[in-house]
Parts: C-alpha cells; sequence; structure tokens
C-alpha cells in the first residue's frame, strides 16, 4: 500500500463516513485470562465513546510506511490453503459475526503476545467501503494496553459512600493490522498492513502467530545491518567524510521526496549508495564488498528505505568523552584531524559560543 491509500481508509474512520456496525473484542488480564468480552452496537453507544472506539482503530493506520507500517506477505500456498489466512478470511467474510472465529482469533494472539505484565484489549471492526463500481470489505484489529492510574479517592452512588480506587484505561494501541491491503484501490488477499507504534517492537511473535511468515526486518535493525555492511566493507576507510557523504546524500533524497508528496514509498538501491561510496574515492574493491555485505544481509536487488538507514533530522558525533549534534544542513561543517598524533574533531564556533547557557568568548 502506499500512503494515498493509507489516508483513504484512514479517512473513514469517522462516527459519519464508516459502515461499521458494531465493535468486537475482548479483556485480556496479565495471567493470560480473558475476563470481558466486547461485542457492542457502534449505533447504540453514545457518540463520544463511539469516536474513542473509533479513533483507536484509527491509529493502526498512522505512522510511517515501512518504520510503523509494514507489509505482510501471503505465499500462494497460505492464500490457497493455510489456517491462518482461513481464519483471516473467515473473520473479514462474516463481518466479524462469526463468534467461533473471533474466539479461535483471540486465543491465537493470547497463547503468543508478549505484553510483559500488562493487561490489554484487541478491538475488532468490519468496514465496507463502497465507492464507484468497487466495494472493499476489509476489518481492523488493534492490541491496546490497559495503563493502571494512581489510587484516588472518588464517589460510589450505589454505596453513597467514598472509596480509593485505581482507574484503568485504555492507551493507543501497541500494534494492530488491517486486512486485506488495499492496494491500487481493491482488495490484495495476498498482503496485510502490519501497524507497529514503536518501529523497533514489531511484536515478532504475534506476527508469527497471526500470519505464519517471516517476519519483517524492523527499522533499527535494518540501520544496524547497513551500518555494519559499511563498516566491514571499508574498514579503516569508512571516514567522517564518507559517512558525512551518505548522511547528506539520503537525506536528500528523503526532503526531496517529502517535498514531491510522492505516494509512493521512498526506496534506495544499494547501487545508488555505492555510487555514492564510488563518488568519495572509495575503492571499487570496498564497493564490491559492501554491495555482497548488503546482499548478504537484506537480500539480492533489495530496496532499502532511507528513513530506515539514517536518522535524517539528526546528526551526531560522539566519542569517549564527549558528543557533537550539529544540523544535519551543517554536517559539512565539522572536520577530523591529526595533531601532534592526537585525533580531534573541529567545529567552527562561529560568533555566538555558550557554555551552559553563559556566553563567553574564544581567546586567540
Amino acid at each position: 500500500m502506499n500512503q494515498k491509500e493509507v489516508s483513504e481508509l484512514r479517512r473513514r474512520w469517522k462516527p459519519e463516513k464508516n459502515a461499521v456496525s458494531r465493535i468486537y473484542g475482548c479483556f485480556v488480564n496479565a495471567a493470560k485470562e480473558i475476563v470481558a468480552d466486547l461485542d457492542e452496537s457502534l449505533g447504540m453507544m453514545p457518540e463520544e465513546e463511539a469516536e474513542l472506539y473509533l479513533s483507536l482503530l484509527k491509529k493502526t493506520l498512522s505512522g510511517t510506511l515501512g518504520k510503523n507500517l509494514i507489509d505482510i506477505v501471503f505465499s500462494t500456498q497460505q492464500v490457497m490453503d493455510s489456517p491462518e489466512h482461513r481464519l483471516l478470511t473467515a473473520l473479514r467474510s462474516s463481518e466479524l459475526k462469526d463468534g467461533e472465529a473471533r474466539r479461535t482469533f483471540y486465543q491465537t494472539v493470547i497463547d503468543r503476545l508478549d505484553m510483559g505484565e500488562s493487561s490489554y484489549l484487541i478491538l475488532l471492526a468490519h468496514d465496507t467501503y463502497d465507492f464507484a463500481e468497487e466495494v472493499f470489505p476489509y476489518f481492523l484489529c488493534a492490541v491496546c494496553p490497559i495503563k493502571l492510574g494512581r489510587p484516588e479517592l472518588g464517589y460510589f452512588p450505589g454505596d453513597n459512600e467514598f472509596h480509593c480506587a485505581v482507574s484503568q484505561s485504555v492507551a493507543p494501541p501497541e500494534l494492530g493490522f488491517l486486512f486485506p491491503a488495499f492496494d491500487d484501490r481493491s482488495a490484495n488477499l495476498y498482503n496485510a498492513l502490519f501497524y507497529a507504534k514503536k518501529p523497533d517492537e514489531l511484536h515478532q511473535e504475534f506476527i508469527d502467530a497471526v500470519f505464519h511468515t517471516e517476519p519483517p526486518m524492523s527499522a533499527a535493525e535494518q540501520k544496524e545491518l547497513f551500518e555494519a555492511a559499511l563498516s566491514q566493507a571499508l574498514e579503516d576507510d569508512c571516514s567522517m567524510e564518507v559517512i558525512q557523504a551518505v548522511h547528506e546524500r539520503l537525506a536528500d533524497r528523503i526532503a526531496q521526496h517529502k517535498e514531491s508528496k510522492a505516494v509512493e514509498p521512498l526506496c534506495v538501491t544499494v547501487g545508488e549508495i555505492g555510487a555514492v561510496l564510488g563518488d568519495c574515492g572509495v575503492a571499487q574493491e570496498q564497493i564490491e564488498a559492501f554491495r555482497a555485505n548488503c546482499e548478504e544481509r537484506f537480500g539480492a536487488g533489495a530496496a532499502l528505505s532511507p528513513a530506515n538507514l539514517i536518522d535524517a533530522g539528526k546528526f551526531e558525533v560522539k566519542t569517549t568523552h564527549a558528543s557533537v549534534s550539529v544540523s544535519p544542513d551543517c554536517s559539512y561543517l565539522v572536520e577530523t584531524r591529526v595533531i601532534d598524533g592526537k585525533q580531534y574533531i573541529l567545529v567552527p564556533a562561529g560568533e555566538n559560543v555558550e557554555i551552559n547557557g553563559q556566553t563567553v568568548q574564544i581567546l586567540p
């Protein structure tokens, strides 16, 4: 799915725009027990309550493609005949009204999902998007942690007394998914769109249990493997200047893509990054080693998301005793020098220099 398709579905999750009739789900405690089952008519709820449910589900369509929103791809064999795809299809085709399918799904999640000591709420809602001559039936799932508040004194009308109680509130979803994917404004039964609030915590145990597919690589893992591929291939030639050039080139691509408002996710090939290394004077042998390292880590012909490889809004240099952060636009100001056999990082001070907020002068 591209950003335009995600946004198109996301706009539907308002009370007046969707075709959601009921909200389903279950409340699971820290002991992995279902303590409450949810099966409520959206139309019979107070408006404020309905909006809160829809807002939680809508969150699973937020974030950055490739980071928070990950494509899950089923094999042809899975789509033809597999218990995981049959279950998802049964939920969709029954508009979530199949109670047995819902219970099977809940238990599948509960058996494998690791939410630590937190209780959580599983939410499900089915929508039918009817546009032009197309009809797209789909459902969203959201898994929301239950947060405990501070003990507070509250009034209990039934007892006509005040008691100390701990409030429990539903937090925004930690993870969730859309099934099936909405590709080219049509249903793609070979894909689902998985949501993770934290890009470096994809809850791969959930992905394995519900989709039974190879877990996708998180953004943090991609960045770590990319940096390792560079370091291993360049060895002693992995200099400040080379890393600056790679960072600047990728940051420029990210900025241009954002300005263009392109709907397709931005990707770069290993060959394009190899060309940047060549422009920096890196030897062809090392460039080939970098390409081989990337193919080993990411697969042959992999297209990588620049936003997962660098932090475009940050340029930081760390040493044993200090760290220096500069605006990415000014990363070219940072230099390295060896003076009297010692390595130094140099940054032009400019006119205004402060130490802990105090303006100081640099004496000649």
